[in-house]
């Protein structure tokens, strides 16, 4: 069953990108033709988002780049059991 649905995989997301776009594209319209501060406000908003995952991303791959640093230190050795 996995390998007929396999090929429709990305068929199906080609069909939500084109739907996503044709979305934001008539919310855009219904934005500029009510106020025309607003398409300048969405554009704004958009612009935010995108730095947003740009810093987002950058953190990911800062994290990323700490677990494999920590993940090659080998532990070091733990004190005399039961106190100093």
């Amino acid at each position: 069953m996995g390998d007929v649905l396999a090929p429709l995989i990305p068929v199906a997301a080609i069909i939500a990108f084109t739907v996503i776009r044709l979305a934001k594209y008539r919310a855009q319209a219904r934005v500029a033709g009510g106020d025309p501060h607003a398409a300048n406000r969405l554009d704004a908003v958009e612009q935010e988002v995108d730095a947003l995952r740009q810093d987002l991303s950058e953190a990911q791959e800062r994290l990323d780049f700490a677990e494999r640093m920590l993940a090659q230190r080998k532990p070091e050795p733990l004190g005399p059991a039961g106190g100093s």
